[in-house]
């Protein structure tokens, strides 16, 4: 594993990128202008994934969502790492159901 492969290493390289545009005192740490972000990368890989772009593009738009998400870890002060594996446990407690034709994980909850 080289120090590219680790989470420390993508947070370290986040931090530095938040660090060099000073984004704490520009706005860019602001959590609704990092959220109209996040919506506007998902309709980057949206447009990806219905236009048939190259796999190379989809990566590119993934990997942005990405910075995007560590970024608002950072920005709201909370260990993203620990979230996933916390979230991760209380996936693999859930059930699965198909719904229209495909698979669902959720916490369902049954109407009465």
């Amino acid at each position: 594993m080289t120090d590219r492969d680790s989470y420390q290493a993508m947070l370290d390289a986040v931090q530095a990128f938040h660090d060099k545009h000073d984004f704490r005192n520009t706005g860019g740490e602001e959590m609704t202008y990092r959220v109209a972000l996040m919506a506007e990368e998902l309709g980057e890989i949206s447009s990806c994934v219905t236009k048939g772009k190259s796999r190379e593009s989809l990566a590119e738009e993934v990997a942005d969502l990405m910075i995007l998400l560590i970024g608002t870890a950072i920005a709201a002060d909370f260990d993203l790492r620990d979230a996933f594996w916390n979230k991760m446990d209380k996936l693999m407690q859930r059930e699965s159901r198909m719904v229209d034709g495909r698979i669902r994980v959720s916490e369902f909850r049954d109407m009465d």
